[in-house]
C-alpha cells in the first residue's frame, strides 16, 4: 500500500451549474489540482521537472462515482492514493470528502507516461518510480 496524500480545495463561484451545485466537470478538476500539488509537496517532483526531463503524463481512464452533491463555500479534501503502476502507466485512486469527512465522489485515474519529443507511450524510469511508490 502506498502513501495517501491530501489537498484541500475550496468550492469557487464558477464551479456551481443551474442546478445550484458543482458541476460534474469540475471534480476531475479538483483532482488534477490535487495531484498538482501533491507532486510538488510530497512526492518532491513537480510537472516542470517531467517536461525538463523529455517526460509528461496523459490521462488515459477517468472513472468517478458521483456520491453527494457539492456546494458553493463548501471546502473539500481531496485524498489520492497510488494504487499500482506497470510499464508506462500509473493508477490513481482518488476520494474527494467533505468537511465531515463523507465521500462526495470517488474513483481512479490511469495516466499514461509519454515522450514530449515522438508523444508515445514510454517505460516509467526507475527514479519516477522510487519517488513515487512512498
Amino acid at each position: 500500500m502506498y502513501s495517501a496524500f491530501e489537498t484541500e480545495i475550496i468550492i469557487r463561484p464558477d464551479d456551481i451549474d443551474m442546478n445550484n451545485h458543482v458541476h460534474n466537470s469540475k471534480y476531475l478538476d479538483y483532482v488534477q489540482a490535487a495531484r498538482f500539488d501533491q507532486m510538488i509537496n510530497n512526492y518532491k517532483m513537480s510537472m516542470e521537472e517531467f517536461h525538463s526531463s523529455g517526460l509528461n503524463w496523459v490521462a488515459s481512464t477517468a472513472y468517478i462515482e458521483f456520491k453527494r452533491a457539492l456546494k458553493l463555500g463548501d471546502k473539500v479534501v481531496v485524498r489520492t492514493q497510488l494504487k499500482s503502476y506497470s510499464g508506462a502507466q500509473v493508477t490513481v485512486s482518488f476520494w474527494i470528502l467533505k468537511k465531515d469527512n463523507k465521500v462526495a465522489a470517488e474513483g481512479y485515474l490511469t495516466y499514461t507516461m509519454i515522450s514530449l519529443k515522438s508523444g508515445k507511450p514510454v517505460r516509467i524510469p526507475e527514479d519516477i518510480i522510487a519517488r513515487y511508490t512512498i
